[in-house]
């Protein structure tokens, strides 16, 4: 008899503890995105009108949580992966189930909309007799229009993997060795959803933005700098997930991410994951990597080892 794995089908939203929110909700806002302050926590939603991330005050920078949606149908099954899978579980807030990974990260999962799409977002083709580019003075704020998807560090990148795909039902992408490695949600998905990189202990890496075009990942660069957030990695272009990107360092040592035009694996089909050396695997072009850009700042140790 085949026994099927369920899978969750999207993030609903990560929560990030951080040690200022008068800091994070300044770089958060020059980012694009909407932030709603409360008296302790901020809301951030991008352009599609979701609630993609919580920013929670904390002695310093780590995630508070990660949660993730997944159809009704699905729902029971998921928690008996869990069990079956030996996880730990703690109280949440009433909804869904809280448990934690074999790094201690808390995650919840629960019955929701489906917030991935269907299939890759197209990017805009441009006329012909149009002039391609805007001038610097007529560039609109950059506003990512949804959170694309998650790195954490992690100890041990295989351990995670089998782990997330045994009781989330996500699926390998593409990996490195035991450096890192990309997983994606069954029900259709960019190539990542979540991904993991090799690290001394667990720690949150970047989160990174769906944005329209190359030229909006370039302009949300120059959109930051001109903020003062000047420290970073890109623009470029990666080799797994095939997206370009800009990463901006926020005041805690991690990142967030301008991406565009990622891989997208439809539900249903069958994706012939990669195990790629290191160097074919971070990026296909764009400048050096910034010793910064591996570090893993709740440590301060190096992230990727030997």
């Amino acid at each position: 008899m085949t026994i099927t794995t369920r899978g969750v089908h999207s993030i609903d939203h990560y929560a990030l503890s951080v040690p200022s929110l008068a800091d994070a909700q300044a770089f958060f806002a020059s980012f694009g995105l909407n932030v709603d302050a409360t008296p302790d926590s901020l809301n951030l939603t991008a352009a599609d009108g979701h609630r993609w991330a919580r920013v929670l005050p904390g002695r310093s920078k780590s995630l508070a949580y990660l949660s993730l949606s997944c159809f009704a149908g699905d729902y029971a099954a998921l928690r008996e992966q869990a069990e079956a899978a030996g996880a730990r579980f703690e109280e949440g807030d009433g909804e869904g189930f809280w448990f934690r990974d074999p790094d201690g990260n808390l995650l919840q999962v629960k019955v929701g909309a489906k917030h991935m799409p269907d299939n890759k977002h197209a990017l805009a083709v441009r006329p012909p007799a149009v002039r391609g580019a805007s001038t610097r003075d007529a560039v609109a704020q950059v506003r990512p229009r949804r959170l694309s998807h998650v790195l954490l560090f992690s100890p041990d990148v295989a351990r995670a993997v089998d782990f997330y795909g045994r009781v989330l039902g996500l699926r390998l992408s593409d990996h490195s060795q035991d450096i890192i490695a990309f997983t994606h949600a069954p029900h259709g998905c960019d190539h990542h959803l979540l991904a993991f990189c090799k690290s001394s202990a667990k720690g949150f890496h970047h989160a990174a933005w769906e944005v329209d075009s190359v030229d909006e990942v370039g302009n949300g660069a120059e959109q930051m700098a001109n903020a003062g957030y000047r420290e970073g990695w890109g623009t470029g272009r990666h080799c797994l997930g095939s997206n370009y990107f800009h990463y901006i360092r926020d005041p805690w040592g991690s990142f967030c991410e301008y991406s565009a035009d990622m891989d997208f694996i439809d539900a249903g089909s069958q994706w012939s994951a990669g195990d790629f050396p290191p160097e074919n695997s971070l990026y296909l072009w764009g400048p050096h990597v910034p010793e910064y850009f591996v570090l893993n700042t709740e440590t301060d140790t190096p992230a990727v080892e030997g």
